[in-house]
């Protein structure tokens, strides 16, 4: 599993349909449910006659967190839920979950910390689940 700036990142070599299947299960043991979908590539293809690779993101909520999160700062909705995304590259499947740590770094509210921390721990879990 890597780790950068933006977010988590886990390389599978599984089928694209599979992975998302198994990101979903991951994320559910781990507390999360997927509130949005969006099929970046139909979009694309449907709206601008455009082809891309296989391109899912999953938006991603745990609700006690959310709260947590919710009650520190209102305007943190503005980064919520967290983004999962599912997409083909290299003939792989690559799955990557935004660091929770970039609501702490963006809106400078230590108070935040822990939500993102626990989190983090969480979105970690669940791509770790993957390898699995």
């Amino acid at each position: 599993m890597d780790q950068d700036d933006l977010g988590i990142t886990v390389t599978l070599d599984a089928p694209f349909a599979e992975t998302v299947d198994r990101v979903r299960a991951a994320l559910a043991e781990q507390g999360f449910g997927v509130l949005t979908e969006i099929d970046v590539r139909a979009t694309l293809r449907a709206k601008l006659g455009e082809e891309l690779e296989d391109y899912l993101i999953l938006g991603a909520c745990n609700p006690p967190l959310a709260h947590r999160a919710l009650e520190a700062d209102r305007r943190i909705g503005l980064l919520l839920p967290c983004n999962v995304v599912v997409r083909r590259a290299d003939g792989r499947s690559v799955v990557e979950a935004m660091d929770p740590d970039l609501m702490v770094r963006f809106t400078g509210r230590p108070e935040l910390a822990a939500v993102a921390a626990e989190a983090g721990t969480r979105l970690r879990a669940a791509l770790a689940a993957l390898r699995d």
